[in-house]
């Protein structure tokens, strides 16, 4: 699971995240902080007004705020303003709230989490079935989101082996990955299906989920087999991926009638109803 950044919830809020390896820290989302706090539709004014009547916070505002990478809006990841707990506490001071406090125990629950799943890892896969569980995805669901994490952290990680940098290598590989599998970029999937600064993956049906997987885990295989060297190599493996899932995805159209990529998002996945127990008739 990719915790270094990551969602998390605040009274059933996103509030993108960052652990800085090097500093120890977490950095949240300053948009997605005062969105909730303030409980705005439109955060970037309410943060312009915040620091013209905050005149101390506004002059210190790039050491309070500095630019971390996260995945902005469009579901590329790029630097965007962050605060670590410290900053928060101070941002909070500008904002009146009656979620004030209850936030300022979620920060102090945050950090204890972390610390927590460093010395047991099995605790972030255990937070992550809770948060999916919360938001109401069916158990099955659940079992191919998290599988899709381990897929893909295998792939990440050959990638860096192959000397492929975070941020916009990364991004550029996906996007050839959903493309060739998908016929569509991250960013029109993610349009098709009406989501703004939301996961994707977390808005795929299982059938999604499951060929998505298969493209990134027939990436990692690929590149295992060739090796690639550059950067167009690693292009042109992330391709030859996707379109493995793609031959299937278009095979199972063909059988069904039905297209897999679909504009279903989470609120539908969430309202599906719940598939039966079969446990209780094995033995």
């Amino acid at each position: 699971m990719d915790k270094d950044k990551s969602i998390k919830l605040f009274e059933q809020k996103t509030i993108r995240t960052h652990w800085d390896e090097e500093q120890e820290k977490w950095f949240f989302s300053i948009q997605d902080v005062v969105e909730v706090l303030a409980d705005t539709p439109n955060p970037k004014d309410y943060i312009k007004k915040m620091k013209r009547r905050d005149e101390e916070l506004a002059a210190n505002w790039g050491t309070i705020c500095p630019l971390v990478e996260m995945i902005g809006a469009d579901g590329r990841r790029r630097k965007i303003q962050a605060a670590d707990t410290q900053g928060l506490l101070r941002l909070i001071q500008s904002i009146p709230s009656k979620k004030a406090e209850p936030f300022k125990m979620w920060l102090a629950q945050v950090g204890s989490e972390r610390l927590d799943e460093t010395a047991d890892p099995e605790l972030a896969i255990e937070r992550a079935l809770e948060t999916y569980l919360k938001k109401g995805y069916s158990q099955d669901w659940i079992n191919q989101r998290l599988k899709t994490i381990e897929v893909r952290k295998a792939l990440t990680d050959e990638w860096d082996s192959r000397g492929v940098t975070q941020g916009l290598e990364y991004a550029i590989l996906t996007d050839e990955i959903t493309r060739a599998w998908s016929g569509k970029t991250t960013q029109q999937y993610k349009v098709l299906k009406g989501l703004k600064k939301e996961n994707l993956r977390d808005n795929m049906s299982n059938v999604e989920l499951i060929l998505n997987m298969l493209a990134e885990a027939s990436t990692t295989e690929i590149s295992q087999n060739e090796k690639p060297e550059t950067f167009e190599g690693n292009k042109s493996v992330a391709r030859k991926g996707g379109k493995v899932a793609k031959a299937a995805r278009v095979q199972l159209e063909k059988t069904t009638g039905k297209s897999v990529v679909t504009n279903k998002n989470a609120k539908d996945l969430q309202s599906l109803p719940q598939p039966p127990d079969n446990n209780e008739n094995e033995e």
